[in-house]
């Protein structure tokens, strides 16, 4: 028995729930009278919406599969051999369920070093290789292709990427190896940091051949088919594979100088899996492959084992999972159906919103507002986006002008809402303003439609109360940029009923939004939190602490942006209104900065000037800054910070604010762009040993986001 075979067998006990990648081999003649050739294909049993991974078991089987078609190549029985993988699906990578159950640096080393001994058999078989990208293929599903001779990718492949660094790991079955001696460092370090660090962003099968991955991009509608043919010509040397000299001067260097820069600008430092990475591009600038492939496995071995991996991975089961089957949400049974939607209002907000329920939902969407001015401009913003799309491609000009048909504006409600299922408000963020559209859109709406508010930080409650039917309002809470950002929080009152809520819910679902179901309590989740962490920043900064330290003390969570240019996105105005709602409702937590106070009232708006193309503090902003003298440390200020973020989870998960913590961190991920390598927050508090401090205990069990013990 290979050693390869005794490190899977050992991999496969650890990891009982494995969904089995089989590698089914087929033998067949290929055209132009080319010689037989061998075709191993990836797949799980399972349909394309379980797509194939890569377990140890799975490895196995490919490793099995190779065995066989080594023999028929060394005794000449075939010219070649292919890989592809079921319909839809190539794979996509590492099977991560396995990865979370390893508790020791030896198992985590057997992942890493048993994906590499299966792999790198296939560049070492007697005849060319080839892999047939057809569909999604993710980090080890990449990886396999680049140990072949010759790549083949699908017009219609949709998802392509090396994701490990956006999860805490480094592609470490030869990605960070093979990819740069292939295309380039430049290209490789664009692929493997920038894309997962930009929110993971994957790459579809145009790209995957322009960057030089792939050596022929065929359509999606007879790819093997095509590709057969275009392995038989090169087999018979009718086609040459001509790839261009990849320079391992002075560019290799600065591609990684470039990574680590991208790198520092999303996580400062505080994610480590980025720069392992780029330390093993660096040095695969020599083009010594085991070397490689050697460091790969140290670095993968040390990720499985420390807390980021894990934190990501938890973020990202949060994310496809829960996110999918929100906590508390009632039977979907009881929705109504939605057939046309009215928005109160046609100011940005509301006129973001019009688009994404028209464009979501392709149902009728009627704009109001108090003059005929505003409704026009509403309906012209949203016509206007949709010209860009179709400038884009993104719709065709009958679905444009089908679109556009769909949105209308009238100033009378009656008129506009005597027919709508679900009517929301984006008016002026103040109670009596929203109580007094309520009563009037109350007035002449049907007895079956929903009311619902994009309040950030109102009582959905209070707002219901002046209603004949205060079960049917509900809170459905949008983040800015609407289009962008995934959360919406659901927010229950008092006296919403079921009917009203699992509608609610099934709209979230078509908007095709993360619902997460929050109690009615003061800002709810997000903006709650954001107000805590900004208003201790602004208290340390009034007492004394110069606003660069403060906003450089944050910097080890790898944020998304420090707070101050946060504040400045939120609008100043904004971020004192949220803060005086919250100062009412807790006054012992929450302070109300009288610093923030004269920047709103001066009408500035932000703390910052861009002049020099970096933020610098603007001089008359600094003059109106009354601060006291006490001056701390980066670190008292960033203890000070965690400590008073991690009591105010602790409160909310009192208080029932959301049924665990894990939504706490689901909102703060889909709604605020908290790092995945955190897995949101309350695992990085677990980790720092805050929340123990802080709480008494920790917001998460042991092995939850954490290695296991």
């Amino acid at each position: 028995m290979s050693t390869t075979a005794e490190l899977l067998k050992g991999a496969a006990e650890l990891f009982p729930g494995e969904v089995v990648t089989q590698a089914h081999v087929r033998h067949f003649d290929l055209p132009l009278g080319a010689g037989r050739f061998a075709l191993i294909t990836l797949d799980n049993g399972h349909d394309h919406t379980k797509p194939t991974t890569l377990g140890p078991q799975s490895l196995a089987n490919i490793d099995a599969a190779i065995d066989q078609v080594e023999k028929e190549a060394a005794d000449g029985e075939i010219v070649g051999v292919g890989v592809t993988g079921k319909p839809f699906i190539f794979a996509v990578g590492a099977d991560l369920k396995g990865v979370e159950l390893l508790k020791r640096h030896e198992d985590a080393l057997a992942i890493g070093k048993g994906g590499h001994d299966v792999f790198k058999r296939l560049a070492k078989l007697a005849v060319p290789t080839f892999a047939y990208y057809n569909g999604a293929a993710m980090g080890g599903g990449v990886e396999i292709g680049l140990h072949c001779t010759y790549r083949t990718v699908s017009a219609a492949l949709p998802a392509f990427s090396l994701p490990e660094v956006f999860l805490g790991l480094v592609p470490g079955w030869g990605g960070c190896t093979l990819l740069p001696n292939l295309i380039g460092a430049e290209k490789a370090v664009s692929v493997i940091i920038e894309n997962s660090l930009n929110q993971n962003k994957q790459l579809k099968g145009k790209q995957v051949y322009e960057l030089g991955i792939a050596d022929a991009l065929f359509e999606g509608a007879d790819f093997l088919e095509q590709s057969l043919i275009w392995t038989a010509s090169v087999l018979m040397g009718e086609i040459t594979v001509e790839r261009p000299a990849v320079d391992r001067g002075e560019a290799w260097d600065q591609a990684v100088a470039k990574g680590r820069f991208v790198a520092d600008s999303k996580v400062h430092g505080a994610a480590p899996a980025a720069y392992r990475a780029l330390e093993i591009i660096a040095a695969a600038k020599d083009g010594d492959l085991q070397k490689g492939y050697d460091a790969e496995d140290q670095a993968l071995a040390d990720l499985i084992m420390g807390g980021e991996l894990r934190a990501g991975i938890y973020a990202f089961n949060l994310v496809q999972k829960r996110g999918k089957r929100p906590a508390g949400a009632p039977d979907k049974n009881l929705a109504r159906p939605v057939t046309k939607v009215g928005v109160v209002g046609a100011g940005l907000m509301a006129s973001q919103l019009a688009l994404l329920f028209l464009r979501r939902l392709e149902v009728p969407v009627v704009l109001t507002d108090i003059d005929q001015e505003r409704i026009d401009k509403g309906v012209g913003y949203v016509h206007a986006e949709i010209d860009k799309l179709l400038g884009k491609g993104r719709v065709n000009q009958d679905k444009a002008n089908r679109l556009k048909a769909l949105v209308t504006g009238v100033l009378d409600k009656a008129e506009g809402f005597a027919d709508a299922d679900f009517i929301i408000e984006a008016v002026f963020e103040e109670m009596g303003v929203k109580q007094q559209v309520f009563a009037e859109v109350e007035a002449v709406a049907p007895a079956h439609a929903i009311l619902a508010t994009n309040t950030s930080s109102l009582s959905v409650t209070e707002m219901a109360s002046k209603l004949r039917h205060p079960e049917r309002v509900v809170g459905f809470h949008f983040f800015n940029p609407v289009a962008v950002l995934p959360l919406l929080e659901i927010v229950r009152g008092e006296k919403t009923d079921d009917a009203s809520l699992a509608t609610a819910f099934g709209v979230a679902k078509k908007l095709k939004k993360t619902a997460v179901l929050v109690k009615d309590a003061p800002a709810f989740v997000v903006n709650r939190i954001l107000t805590r962490f900004m208003g201790e920043i602004q208290n340390v900064i009034d007492e004394g602490t110069p606003v660069e330290v403060a906003e450089k003390a944050v910097e080890p969570l790898g944020l998304p942006m420090s707070p101050l240019v946060l504040l400045e996105l939120v609008g100043p105005a904004i971020g004192l209104h949220v803060s005086e709602t919250l100062n009412r409702a807790f006054p012992d937590r929450f302070t109300v900065s009288p610093n923030l106070k004269a920047v709103v009232e001066a009408g500035k708006r932000g703390f910052y000037v861009y002049d020099s193309g970096k933020p610098e503090l603007d001089p008359e902003v600094a003059a109106l800054l009354k601060q006291g003298d006490t001056v701390l440390t980066e670190e008292q200020v960033r203890d000070r910070v965690l400590d008073a973020v991690a009591q105010e989870i602790g409160l909310m998960l009192d208080e029932g604010v959301v049924a665990e913590a894990q939504d706490i961190d689901l909102c703060l991920i889909t709604g605020a762009g908290w790092p995945f390598h955190l897995g949101g927050i309350t695992p990085y508090l677990d980790r720092e040993g805050v929340s123990e401090r802080v709480t008494g205990k920790r917001f998460l069990e042991p092995g939850v986001a954490s290695v296991p013990a």
